[in-house]
């Protein structure tokens, strides 16, 4: 009859758990305005006939190059990448701490087997003939002990939330790195293919020299100039060779560097392939809203749910100033043997413990850390809207960069082709005698210059164009739809 009353006791506390459990204390999380929710479009986004919320051309949009050898060093980067693996890690650390956060709410469950052996001495003076009697007695006991913290005022449904938004956060950094990573790559890509044709145009430059200065040995042993006109020319020879080595510097370093994004020892990889010349044109991208980039820039997710943890945890501090109730309940059985723990009969122990704290006073401890939980979400605010509007700046930044490289790159293709032809112009009238050594080292000097700075103008160019994807925050992969998709349910 005890047992059934002890059992009926509990369910009804724990119907009472389920009922009074709803009530959480703190404030809701509500987004906060931001610079890209009140702007209409970006300054610099030009016109665009695409629709600005489809965003499928930026999907993948490393394939765009028409190389093969990008695409494979981008799934090689994401798979073998130090710093991804890292990542990972913090991710599996946000989790097990969700999971231990859950598991605060449940009740705890353990089983104990005790055996006490004592031994009590006593002194009963003058009464039944005195002495002192020493008496050694041993209890044996095991038990099934619950326990249960009711969460009346969301504490601990806060914490599991703050845990749950930081998780969130770890994931979306990781795709940070992600994005940054798959930028890093083909950033690498495009500046080795730029100093590739750096090089070949140094050597094609050394070669042209040695061409003009044996021109000018023909011409001195004729006669035909002076011995100043040998020595310019062997000073122009040498200057370019002087370059080479350089170049080629820059060139061994930047392939060491993608080395290290790929996870391979330095100096280990094949060289790549000179693909620079044969990129084809870039074409429009659909730029969408500012307010697009508050759910599509991991960057700018990670800020917001580290914001919505921080509002989380202002409702776990003010549930510190109410009553915490604990329900603690525990059967089982006792005896003078172990067998006889056994005779479930025999001897039985049952205990229903309420524990109340509530705090009174203490010394202000509890309001300060509300003031303080209230102090880091105004502070994650405020990066908050500091992330969003630098975001605004790279979409910008992207957009007119473009816009100016292109312009440039116009003007110098054309310089390019009055380069070549007033090289090619001075070299026919040196041979002729009509011009001096000094025009032809001129034109030979401006032709390399102009199809040098054409190169590096394409280069920055797509240098460009990537920083703008990045700065969108495209869909770089199947990770980032997959958090996108647990923001918007965990938002409802």
């Amino acid at each position: 009859m005890k047992r059934k009353l002890f059992y009926i006791c509990w369910f009804y506390l724990f119907l009472g758990c389920l009922v009074f459990n709803g009530c959480m204390v703190g404030p809701d999380y509500s987004r906060p305005e931001t610079a890209a929710e009140t702007s209409d479009g970006f300054y610099y986004a030009g016109e665009h006939d695409e629709d600005v919320n489809d965003f499928t051309p930026i999907d993948r949009w490393w394939e765009s190059f028409g190389d093969p050898v990008t695409a494979q060093m981008v799934r090689e980067a994401l798979e073998n990448n130090y710093d991804l693996k890292a990542a990972a890690a913090r991710v599996m650390q946000s989790q097990a701490v969700l999971a231990e956060t859950r598991g605060l709410q449940w009740p705890d469950v353990s089983y104990n087997l005790n055996r006490d052996r004592s031994k009590r001495s006593f002194n009963f003076g003058g009464f039944a003939g005195g002495g002192r009697f020493t008496v050694m007695s041993t209890t044996w006991s095991h038990d099934i002990t619950a326990s249960y913290i009711l969460d009346f005022f969301g504490k601990l449904r806060r914490s599991e939330q703050a845990a749950w938004a930081d998780l969130l956060a770890a994931e979306t950094n990781e795709q940070v790195l992600i994005n940054s990573i798959i930028a890093s790559v083909v950033n690498a890509r495009i500046n080795i293919a730029i100093l590739q044709r750096r090089l070949a145009i140094a050597r094609a430059n050394t070669e042209s020299r040695q061409k003009t200065l044996e021109t000018v040995e023909r011409r001195y042993a004729k006669g035909l100039v002076g011995p100043v006109d040998i020595r310019l020319a062997r000073e122009n020879l040498a200057a370019s060779k002087a370059l080479e080595p350089s170049i080629e510097l820059s060139l061994i370093t930047a392939r060491h560097a993608l080395d290290v994004l790929l996870a391979h020892r330095p100096g280990s990889s094949d060289d790549l392939p000179e693909t620079l010349s044969d990129l084809p044109e870039l074409g429009k991208v659909p730029i969408g809203l500012p307010a697009s980039l508050l759910d599509r820039r991991p960057d700018v997710k990670a800020a917001e749910f580290t914001l919505r943890a921080a509002n989380e945890r202002i409702g776990v501090s003010i549930a510190q100033l109410f009553p915490d109730l604990a329900l603690t309940g525990s059967f089982g059985y006792s005896g003078d043997t172990m067998e006889e723990i056994f005779q479930y009969d025999y001897t039985e122990m049952y205990a229903a413990i309420f524990n109340l704290t509530q705090p009174i006073f203490k010394g202000g401890q509890i309001q300060a850390q509300i003031n303080a939980a209230k102090a880091r979400y105004q502070e994650q605010a405020a990066n908050y809207a500091g992330i969003v509007l630098n975001a605004l700046r790279e979409v910008e930044d992207a957009l007119i960069t473009e816009q100016m490289l292109q312009t440039q790159l116009e003007q110098s293709q054309i310089r390019l082709t009055e380069a070549k032809a007033a090289e090619s112009l001075s070299k026919q009238r040196y041979q002729s005698g009509v011009e001096g050594i000094l025009a032809v080292l001129e034109s030979e000097r401006r032709s390399r210059a102009a199809e040098e700075e054409l190169i590096v103008l394409k280069g920055q160019i797509w240098t460009s164009r990537v920083n703008l994807y990045l700065a969108l925050g495209g869909d770089w992969d199947e990770q980032e739809n997959e958090i996108m998709v647990v923001g918007k349910d965990d938002k409802k």
